[in-house]
């Protein structure tokens, strides 16, 4: 059953053993200082919040919701909302369908802190969203294990198909939240290529065990949409993956905030070189 919130009125439902929480009670087109701050706080508890009520949240009140988390993005090439430029348009006509798991634009030396999604057509039934934890992904491994994790980084790139456009940035492995202390998974299948400080064989494998870790079932939550539904997450801790078991247009309407130096402990490895590195210095050894 849903609690009440403390002073402001809102009743907060999680969804999930992991994260997640419905947020009800609250009129986001008229946000007080009081109600978000209560937000903000749920928000850094449980990761990923949904307002099912929230249907009819304008596009400037959209934007100011987004700004009270920070300076919001305009983004360089995706689709824009007429007027408003802050407003990333998602249209499943257009492609717009991130059926992987991601943390977003990890490639950025500065990814976003958060973003807040608002479906306006949906289908009647599928295009559900995933939400996973990675406090939880992380805090689930052997203490051997996120040692060593601690002391890595890993490079994050993207290339636009048409070749227009690349970026790629080098982040802690392990990601220290900066409002809560909290360490967390911070490598993901879109755009994280490889761990330098290991060989390649050495850095695919334990990337790849990083995912399943990931993205186990019990570290996510599930949301079904109704159109006018909002999410808010938080980029930091957390990925995502849009389902794509849909034929029918799916629409949403996204503004992010733009982001900070994502932070961990200090490497304690070079880069490994090639040359001189695995199988091959074996072999010159022997």
């Amino acid at each position: 059953m849903a609690a009440p919130a403390q002073d402001t009125g809102l009743q907060v439902r999680p969804i999930s053993g992991a994260l997640g929480a419905e947020v009800r009670g609250i009129d986001l087109n008229s946000l007080t200082d009081e109600a978000f701050a209560q937000v903000h706080a749920l928000l850094l508890e449980h990761l990923v919040l949904f307002f099912p009520e929230a249907a009819g949240l304008g596009p400037q009140a959209h934007i100011e919701f987004g700004k009270r988390l920070g300076e919001l993005e305009v983004h360089p090439f995706l689709p824009k909302l007429d007027g408003h430029e802050e407003i990333v348009v998602l249209d499943s006509a257009q492609g717009a369908k991130a059926d992987v798991w991601h943390t977003d634009v990890t490639f950025s030396p500065t990814p976003p802190v958060a973003s807040i999604l608002q479906i306006v057509q949906c289908p009647p039934f599928g295009g559900d969203t995933m939400w996973s934890n990675q406090h939880r992904a992380y805090e689930s491994l052997s203490a051997p294990l996120r040692d060593m994790l601690d002391g890595l980084t890993a490079i994050h790139v993207f290339e636009h198909p048409n070749g227009s456009f690349r970026s790629e940035a080098e982040h802690p492995v392990v990601r220290v939240h900066p409002e809560t202390g909290r360490r967390s998974l911070y490598v993901n299948r879109m755009f994280t290529r490889r761990i330098p400080q290991l060989a390649a064989a050495e850095s695919d494998a334990l990337l790849q065990h990083l995912y399943a870790v990931a993205e186990h079932p019990s570290n996510v939550c599930r949301f079904r949409w109704n159109a006018g539904a909002i999410a808010m997450w938080d980029n930091r801790a957390t990925q995502h993956y849009a389902i794509n078991d849909y034929t029918e247009r799916r629409v949403g309407q996204r503004v992010t905030v733009l982001g900070d130096t994502p932070t961990g402990d200090t490497p304690r490895w070079p880069h490994h070189d090639a040359d001189t590195g695995g199988a091959e210095a074996l072999r010159t050894k022997s």
